[in-house]
């Protein structure tokens, strides 16, 4: 178990979205984020106080967490002074990179000197099977997006929520780093080798009461040419009755890929319901959900309310306005 409450170390971060692993902690499970970490240079904020180690170690954190999900999932050089005295100074370390934090020869000296734990949570803990395509008993949900982080997995969690506060049956179920450390368990899916990542997802939502959802966290985009994979075996694996629709309408091109612009919701609803009925020809598409933190209210309510008239479906930011809606949109299933 990794112990808490945490240290969000947010390193260099170039801005607020390279630090979302530390976003979706402190948003979700803001019990366990005492303070953060930044160094030099830092673009990312939590709005939480800032701490050196030692504070840090005073207040009572027991865990430093790398918060940075960086392209390539790597532990900068600039990183290790810190995360070195960190070691030394009482912590353990936890990290959703794909960089092991114990395939680093001079962590893992240092921890094991020091009798502290390394987490690597992007780790598969179980030996996957090969997906069959079996109907499963209960319902699935995902969510797709038209880019990466547009707010997949903080729309899976926030439909728990209110599923949970109206009496369905419901359970978020991590696909990703941030998922896992805010729940606990999951499966970190890029991590897993190609052929048994659907398998993974099948096995990640198992046969359950038929009115019992599992919310799916999305990860990547169709349309994402580096990331599709893994979003394919999240269609295909888990099988979903419903989809909804993830957009954040002020980007200007695909996370990290200047030369693609985002596709429409019109686009991704048409590719990814294909796509999901290869598995499950009874899914369907039942909302979106939008970023609209980039919004002003007014902007946010106005682009919202064209969405749902161009589209037919239930359009709402559930992190700023809740997930009642989208949660009523399964009830109905």
């Amino acid at each position: 178990m990794i112990e808490t409450p945490y240290l969000l170390f947010l390193g260099d971060a170039p801005d607020q979205l390279a630090a979302k692993v530390a976003q979706g902690i402190k948003d979700w499970r803001p019990e366990y984020a005492l303070g953060q970490y930044r160094m030099e240079g830092c673009k990312a904020d939590m709005k939480l106080p800032d701490m050196d180690l030692k504070a840090a170690k005073e207040a009572g954190a027991k865990t430093l967490v790398i918060g940075v999900a960086n392209r390539g999932g790597i532990i900068s050089p600039a990183w290790k002074k810190v995360l070195v005295e960190a070691l030394e100074e009482g912590f353990d370390l936890a990290s959703g990179l794909h960089n092991l934090l114990r395939d680093e020869e001079d962590l893992a000296a240092v921890a094991k000197a020091c009798g502290r734990q390394l987490h690597d949570v992007r780790v598969p803990s179980v030996k996957y099977p090969i997906a069959n395509g079996v109907k499963r008993t209960g319902k699935r949900c995902l969510a797709v997006g038209t880019d990466c982080s547009v707010g997949k997995m903080y729309t899976a969690l926030a439909m728990d929520k209110s599923m949970r506060a109206k009496g369905m049956k419901s359970t978020f179920r991590a696909t990703g780093q941030t998922g896992i450390l805010i729940t606990g368990d999951g499966v970190p899916l890029d991590a897993v080798v190609a052929d048994f990542m659907a398998g993974s997802i099948e096995y990640l939502t198992p046969d359950n009461d038929p009115d019992h959802w599992d919310l799916i966290e999305g990860q990547g985009s169709l349309f994402h040419v580096s990331y599709s994979g893994v979003t394919m075996a999240l269609v295909h694996g888990g099988q979903p009755d419903a989809l909804i629709l993830c957009h954040e309408p002020t980007r200007e091109h695909m996370r990290g890929l200047p030369g693609y612009s985002l596709p429409s919701l019109e686009a991704l609803r048409d590719t990814a319901l294909t796509l999901a009925k290869v598995a499950n020809p009874d899914c369907q598409v039942v909302g979106i959900s939008v970023n609209t933190q980039h919004m002003s209210e007014d902007e946010a309510i106005a682009y919202l309310g064209k969405v749902e008239a161009e589209m037919g479906l239930p359009a709402v930011d559930p992190f700023r306005q809740g997930a009642d809606r989208l949660a009523d949109a399964l009830a109905e299933l």
